[in-house]
């Protein structure tokens, strides 16, 4: 294993640590409302200041781009194409009402591709890890996207619009095609987790509009190494830009995309 995903894996956990003694009591957390449907705790600042400490340690030049304190460029000359991209608590308002789906996410990217990915379940003590070119990986085992090849038989995960409400209509459109010609549709709440689901072949496909990088650096690295294919709505690489996703396995892929495509999606960025 690559010794930046260790660190990666560390810092991981350490915020997993905090998350998970923290959701036992959760009547005395401190939430702030960010704008509407859009939380913060002071745990999701206590893991991200965890996370940052142990990465920092390691390698103190890099970049930072992260949920709540923002982005800082890398300090050596040699080292300012590396960025940490970390979501300390991903699945926020499921935390603060109890609901065990949530993660942690971090990813390092160089130059502006992902290269190594860790997302990290602390209520299942799942463990979904990634470099680039070397596969994707659950708790140590190889993990693949599904081989289910028709749209009819697929489960498909999202995420309902909870923050920007410009283009639910067109959402609503796709959702309601997408319900008649699928197995089903899920929307956990995390999008990391959905990202990592799709890598391990829980999901067959996965599609989203306005999500930050740091909600899917790590797990559209995880779904690339585990062979499925992800893009933004055009079937470009400018998903981490845009913030609009549509990923799966290679044959659910291209039936999702040609039906979103089909939509009036959004063409602008967050």
């Amino acid at each position: 294993m690559h010794p930046i995903l260790n660190i990666a894996i560390k810092a991981a956990r350490r915020a997993g640590q905090i998350i998970n003694r923290a959701s036992n009591d959760l009547d005395i957390i401190k939430v702030t409302t960010k704008q509407q449907s859009d939380y913060v705790t002071e745990i999701d600042r206590a893991a991200e200041a965890a996370i940052i400490e142990i990465l920092q340690e390691a390698y103190p030049n890099y970049g930072i781009l992260a949920e709540e304190s923002g982005e800082r460029a890398g300090k050596g000359k040699s080292e300012q194409e590396f960025q940490w991209i970390i979501d300390p608590l991903d699945g926020t308002t499921n935390f603060i009402h109890g609901l065990p789906q949530y993660a942690v996410s971090i990813a390092l990217a160089r130059n502006g591709i992902v290269e190594h990915g860790v997302v990290f379940d602390p209520n299942r003590n799942d463990l979904y890890t990634a470099s680039k070119g070397s596969g994707a990986f659950l708790n140590d085992r190889r993990i693949r996207v599904s081989k289910r090849v028709k749209l009819q038989d697929a489960l498909i995960g999202t995420g309902f619009p909870y923050r920007a409400f410009e283009h639910i209509d067109t959402y609503l459109a796709i959702f309601k095609e997408l319900a008649q010609s699928s197995a089903g549709i899920r929307r956990p709440g995390a999008a990391s987790l959905d990202l990592a689901y799709v890598a391990a072949g829980r999901y067959d496909a996965f599609w989203e509009f306005g999500l930050s990088p740091w909600d899917m650096a790590a797990g559209t690295l995880l779904i690339t190494e585990a062979g499925g294919l992800v893009s933004d709505l055009s079937g470009e690489a400018g998903y981490l830009a845009s913030g609009n996703l549509v990923a799966g396995n290679p044959k659910i892929f291209a039936q999702l995309l040609k039906l979103i495509s089909e939509h009036k999606t959004p063409t602008l960025p967050r």
